[in-house]
């Protein structure tokens, strides 16, 4: 993970922002889990339109896709998890998928 990708601190949407967002959220998907020794992963997909209304400094200016995003920001994107859960990677070629992990005995 580029830790460079990641705030210090959330930028929280506002209210016109989230308003924006609401129609998809409903249309996000979830993947199964899928583990390995140490950590549980999923993917998100977020609907390609939904790209187009995040808000741009949600966005790496580098890469063009979304930076590392804390909890606070994509729960504010409307993606609803457990606890536990990093954003840790965007998958470059479909920027609308975001990786997460957590490890694999959280909550235990």
């Amino acid at each position: 993970m580029d830790t460079k990708q990641r705030r210090k601190t959330p930028r929280m949407l506002n209210d016109n922002e989230r308003a924006k967002l609401e129609e998809y959220q409903d249309l996000i998907h979830y993947s199964s889990r899928y583990s390995d020794d140490n950590f549980e992963y999923r993917h998100v997909t977020l609907p390609k339109n939904m790209l187009k209304v995040i808000p741009k400094d949600y966005f790496d200016s580098e890469t063009g896709t979304l930076r590392i995003l804390m909890e606070d920001e994509w729960r504010g994107l409307g993606i609803t998890q457990s606890l536990g859960w990093e954003h840790y990677e965007t998958h470059t070629p479909e920027p609308h998928i975001l990786l997460f992990k957590r490890p694999v005995d959280y909550g235990n």
